[in-house]
């Protein structure tokens, strides 16, 4: 149940991210809506509460973890380059737009094949 509930809260993060940053291109003032403003931390909130306790109900810090400090660090990537995505114009936003999307990308990969260098 708590993965359902993470799966669904991960769809829900990437896909006001990427409205939020079609509505800074095309409609900048909506933005302005305390819904939309608050909307996002509430979603992401509950995804980063279900993801930790998906690590302890997986028990996955008692054997290698270094795959969760790499998604830890993607996701730190993610949010930095979803802010600049967000308040920047221009070529700078869909350079940190695509950014933002290799890092989830990342992270998803990362979280299916528990291998931070999967690429290797």
């Amino acid at each position: 149940m708590i993965k359902i509930l993470h799966l669904t809260f991960i769809l829900l993060s990437i896909t006001s991210f990427v409205v939020r940053v079609f509505l800074a291109e095309k409609r900048p003032e909506i933005l302005e809506q305390k819904w939309i403003k608050i909307g996002p931390h509430i979603v992401n909130t509950f995804l980063l509460i279900t993801g930790v306790m998906l690590i302890f109900q997986g028990q996955w810090l008692s054997g290698e973890f270094g795959w969760i400090v790499a998604k830890i660090l993607a996701l730190l990537g993610y949010i930095g380059l979803g802010m600049v995505a967000i308040k920047s114009q221009g070529a700078l936003r869909w350079q940190a737009f695509a950014g933002a999307l290799v890092c989830f990308m990342y992270i998803g990969i990362v979280a299916v094949s528990k291998n931070a260098f999967f690429f290797l």
